[in-house]
């Protein structure tokens, strides 16, 4: 979910990638991606034009920031020059004010697959999901009516939990990436992020997009528990757990999202950028967005930044194209 504004109201993954999963996603996308095909001609250009945000939710009517419904996120995209939006439901406590189901993402997308893209989710406490198959058998269900990846994930249990890798392990049977968020309540890990490497090394398959304050506090090599539920600031030291676990594991990625990934950009501008220069083929362009009218702080961000436009057309575009196997032909 997003940072400070919107984050509970202000309280505060290529060893797998290649040609045999790409036509696994292309033959699962079916005629949903000849539409996006369509989208992206429409949209692209010098990278902006044709982005994709990777980190957008609906909202239902009841909850108290108003409703966000499919048309409405629509209309958002067009006026931002935001060619596809991947759609995330949310179905555990820790997550949000009220169950956002799969199913209901899925029932509210599909009328705009051309333009949004559903996730789907499972609670790793899922008790009749402990034995056997059934993660891998739902997951497929998902697949079938539509789902392209997984998230966001937001149980409230450690990382590398072994309820969360036998999940993990189900996504890349399945063939689907997998977007968390981490913080001391959700995917919990320690400063460094051993539970996330761990579960790598586990599920070294696992194509994983990280989010959220945990996350993105790591981007710095001086970090303490309490960073990884906030947004610190100032100079960002070296030598991170982000740097070395982005070079490390081909298969993990950045959502840029929300509160957390402007600020960690953001709180040392110089370092950000280079951070983005290095790992520009990991990071996905993505805002959070979740109610009408959001103030959504990327866009600006990115104008700051001036980044070449080869990196652009990655962040904002090719490197989620690719992850989510839609076609750039």
């Amino acid at each position: 979910m997003p940072g400070k504004d919107w984050e509970f109201g202000g309280l505060s993954r290529r060893r797998f990638v290649g040609g045999t999963l790409g036509l696994v996603v292309g033959a699962r996308l079916g005629a949903n991606c000849a539409g996006a095909q369509s989208v992206a001609a429409k949209h692209r250009g010098a990278g902006i034009e044709g982005r994709i945000d990777i980190h957008t939710h609906l909202g239902q009517p009841w909850n108290e920031r108003g409703e966000l419904t499919p048309k409405m996120l629509l209309d958002w995209m067009d006026a931002n020059r935001v060619a596809q939006a991947v759609v995330l439901p949310l179905i555990s406590p820790e997550a949000w004010f009220y169950p956002i189901t799969t199913e209901w993402v899925l029932k509210e997308t599909k009328p705009y697959r051309d333009r949004l893209i559903p996730f789907c989710v499972v609670d790793p406490r899922t008790a009749v999901m402990a034995a056997g198959d059934q993660y891998t058998d739902l997951l497929k269900r998902y697949r079938d009516a539509g789902a392209v990846g997984f998230g966001e994930h937001k149980w409230g249990g450690a990382i590398d939990d072994p309820r969360n890798i036998a999940l993990m392990r189900a996504c890349a049977a399945v063939g689907f990436p997998v977007l968390f968020h981490l913080d001391n309540d959700r995917n919990w890990d320690q400063p460094g992020l051993p539970g996330l490497e761990k579960l790598m090394r586990e599920v070294p398959e696992v194509r994983l997009i990280g989010h959220g304050p945990g996350w993105w506090a790591s981007i710095s090599a001086e970090v303490n528990q309490g960073d990884l539920h906030g947004y610190p600031k100032g100079t960002v030291l070296p030598g991170g757990a982000l740097d070395r676990l982005l070079t490390k594991y081909p298969n993990l990625y950045g959502d840029l999202s929300a509160g957390s990934g402007h600020n960690a950009i953001r709180r040392d501008l110089e370092f950000g950028r280079e951070f983005l220069l290095r790992h520009a083929d990991r990071m996905m362009f993505g805002t959070d967005y979740l109610a009408d009218k959001q103030v959504v702080e990327q866009f600006a961000l990115f104008e700051t930044l001036s980044l070449p436009k080869e990196v652009e057309a990655k962040i904002f575009r090719t490197n989620a194209a690719r992850v989510l196997g839609l076609d750039e032909k």
